[in-house]
């Protein structure tokens, strides 16, 4: 299929080549700001699907809201018309069209224009009015008050939130491509949407400046509480992913607080409240690392290099269980409630250990008791 994307280079148009082209479809003909007059007519010849992403949103003067929206869209539609090209056309608007404002106002004509052309030429026509979209590869300091929060946080730069409590209306970037690329199934293509009947896009996010500004605060300090987010809520999820996606390119890296001695190492690696600890462990050669228990903490260990055993007895039990280890096969050992534990080192080399714990180390109450096994 050839497709036509217009504003190929902005924000939603790279992330929509990106998916098409991941999907496989490969004869994608991109328009934008530096695309010429003759791109435009050689382009709407031979398209067979529209995606109409291009527009203005900060421009210099009032006036150029209707000119680039309103104005592009005509000669867009017209020279649709000129090759009686009559693909479907996925049209970008925005829930700001029900506003009195200046670019409230160019997107409602744009809908209407588009309607009027889908209901004259029987194009297949789908208007989505997008609220907030966030994501990887927006502009910051343009018109996203996430992108901008996302870079200035990550880069350590002054973030002002004038009201707290005003609250944003937001769809993910790939929320939003998954429906557009959706329109390419030819039985849907088939369908005409009208301005009243725009498709919103799910899930839709109703969240605080000042609760965004928070939780971006607590990603970058993650690095130093090893916390990591509540992936189980999607929106915090997709939050994350943006707010790295603005890391600088000397910051990808952090250093971890590596505890050592003769017998090793051991260093926190990750914590959640959700989830439990996981832990990377250095076992010395020949050194024995462990002699306790715990009466609720659940780990689990994976040997990842060198080789060694794991050795328990339960309480009250003279009964000596032993699994031997390898880095050389990938074997998870459960360490039960109630078995004091040990491991070994039976090798020359360093042996490293991932361990999972079910909880995050408390201080005040570590659940570790010390027991020779």
């Amino acid at each position: 299929m050839k497709i036509l994307i217009t504003g190929a280079k902005g924000f939603i148009g790279k992330n929509l080549i990106a998916e098409l082209r991941n999907q496989g479809f490969t004869d994608l003909m991109e328009y934008d700001v530096a695309s010429t007059s003759e791109d435009l007519d050689s382009y709407t010849r031979e398209c067979e699907f529209v995606f109409h992403l291009a527009g203005i949103n900060r421009p210099e003067n009032q006036e150029d809201f209707m000119t680039g929206n309103f104005g592009f869209t005509s000669l867009l539609l017209e020279s649709l018309k000129k090759y009686d090209n009559k693909a479907p056309i996925v049209l970008t608007s925005s829930t700001q069209a029900i506003l009195e404002n200046p670019y409230g106002l160019s997107k409602k004509a744009c809908e209407e224009l588009i309607t009027q052309y889908g209901v004259a030429t029987g194009a297949s026509v789908f208007i989505y009015r997008l609220p907030n979209v966030f994501g990887k590869w927006c502009l910051p300091h343009y018109n996203s008050a996430v992108a901008t929060f996302c870079n200035n946080i990550a880069n350590d730069l002054p973030v002002h939130v004038h009201d707290p409590n005003k609250e944003l209306h937001l769809v993910y970037i790939d929320d939003v491509i998954l429906s557009f690329i959706g329109k390419l199934t030819p039985a849907i293509a088939s369908l005409r949407s009208k301005p009243e009947l725009a498709e919103p896009i799910y899930p839709l996010y109703t969240k605080k400046l000042g609760a965004i500004v928070e939780l971006l605060y607590q990603f970058k300090e993650s690095r130093n509480t090893l916390q990591t987010p509540d992936m189980s809520d999607a929106f915090i999820k997709k939050l994350y992913s943006t707010y790295l996606s603005y890391l600088p390119k000397d910051r990808f890296n952090y250093s971890l607080k590596m505890n050592s001695n003769h017998q090793g190492s051991f260093t926190e690696f990750l914590k959640s409240t959700h989830s439990g600890q996981v832990s990377i462990n250095v076992s010395k050669p020949h050194s024995i690392k462990g002699n306790h228990w715990h009466h609720t903490k659940a780990e689990k260990f994976l040997i990842v290099s060198g080789q060694g055993v794991i050795r328990f007895r339960k309480a009250g039990t003279d009964e000596i269980i032993e699994y031997f280890v390898s880095g050389d096969k990938s074997e998870v050992v459960d360490i039960p409630a109630g078995y004091t534990h040990h491991i070994e080192n039976l090798g020359e080399t360093d042996m490293v250990t991932v361990i999972w714990a079910s909880e995050v180390f408390d201080k005040k109450n570590p659940d570790t008791f010390i027991s020779k096994v």
